[in-house]
């Protein structure tokens, strides 16, 4: 079994905090086989990761976290980046397009972007896996909802810390069952359900800073633009 992170973010993520050198340093020193940068609307991190994983012992699967219309879609094995802004129907179909696999992020949690606040239940199933864990949670709730959809589906279900600083990385985490130690073999086992999940809750003062962060730098984006 594979020791697999999901879901994180870089610097290049507007409430992203650190480079990914300081993802993949974090990524090896907690025995992690492999990690997905997952960057929100942007892949060139990830496609950076994907060159320097060898050098931490490390599989490094490229992807992102697009902005659907209906909320946020996790693109994962893409070659290069999927627009935002797309329906929840055409943003899965461009990543297939790629060869790519479609999880569908916290979807229960409306406040974060989650796809419920706008799709029926059958279009979630259309998701190749659900996370289930995000450790990023409130109360739990909306990872209950998340679990118990994938099951009642029978759908793939992940976990990820959708962490915006490195040293979260790891905090949810998903165990796949792959032949062997490659981007294609971990997404094919995880296509075909043989996942486990396991996680814990970021605390809170982590995730006040993480947010408090990402408000801050993206001011100071819209700033730089004004000027």
């Amino acid at each position: 079994m594979l020791s697999v992170e999901l879901h994180t973010h870089s610097s290049l993520s507007y409430d992203g905090r650190d480079p990914v050198e300081l993802i993949l340093e974090q990524a090896e020193a907690i025995g992690l086989d492999a990690i997905a940068v997952t960057d929100h609307d942007e892949i060139d991190a990830s496609l950076e990761a994907v060159e320097r994983a060898p050098d931490y012992g490390l599989v490094a699967i490229p992807g992102m976290e697009i902005s659907s219309k209906a909320g946020h879609v996790l693109g994962l094995g893409l070659e290069e980046a999927v627009p935002p802004g797309l329906s929840f129907e055409s943003t899965l179909e461009a990543i297939h397009d790629q060869g790519g696999l479609a999880v569908i992020p916290h979807p229960f949690q409306e406040a974060r972007h989650g796809v419920m606040a706008r799709i029926s239940r059958d279009q979630l199933a259309l998701g190749d896996a659900i996370e289930v864990y995000n450790s990023r949670l409130f109360t739990g709730r909306a990872n209950r909802q998340a679990e118990r959809y994938a099951r009642s589906r029978d759908l793939p279900m992940t976990a990820g810390s959708d962490a915006h600083i490195s040293e979260m990385v790891g905090q949810a985490v998903t165990r796949v069952d792959a032949d062997e130690r490659s981007v294609d073999a971990i997404l094919d086992a995880i296509a075909d359900g043989r996942t486990t999940v396991e996680g814990k809750r970021t605390p809170w003062r982590i995730s006040v800073r993480q947010f408090a962060g990402g408000v801050t730098r993206r001011l100071s984006r819209v700033l730089k633009l004004l000027q």
